[in-house]
């Protein structure tokens, strides 16, 4: 069984939001894994389509697979280096904020 990897690095989103579209389409094939992505209203849903049309691509061209046949055999998000702010609070205080990025990962595999 032939597989294709991509990746995107650094996404400013929190990988809790990625996680959910995720599971979407773990082991779907990847034209529904399209559909659904194309109407899920989370943002999330944008770049993970990116990815996994990339994915598509790179099993298409470097591995000469047919693209018909795929499914998404593996799908993770993980932690990135997380953006530490500052927000005022009253009285002279602050609040540190936290704004997380995530680093996708999607595995398509042929469905032999």
């Amino acid at each position: 069984m032939a597989t294709a990897k991509a990746s995107a690095t650094y996404i400013r989103m929190s990988p809790r939001k990625v996680k959910i579209v995720l599971d979407l389409i773990r082991n779907q094939p990847t034209e529904k894994a399209l559909a659904i992505l194309k109407f899920t209203p989370n943002a999330a849903a944008e770049p993970v389509l990116k990815v996994l049309k990339s994915a598509i691509a790179n099993a298409e061209v470097n591995h000469n697979m047919d693209p018909e046949g795929l499914y998404v055999s593996a799908a993770a998000v993980g932690q990135a280096p997380t953006l530490k702010r500052i927000q005022p609070r009253a009285r002279g205080r602050s609040d540190r904020l936290l704004k997380r990025s995530s680093h996708i990962y999607l595995t398509v595999a042929d469905g032999e």
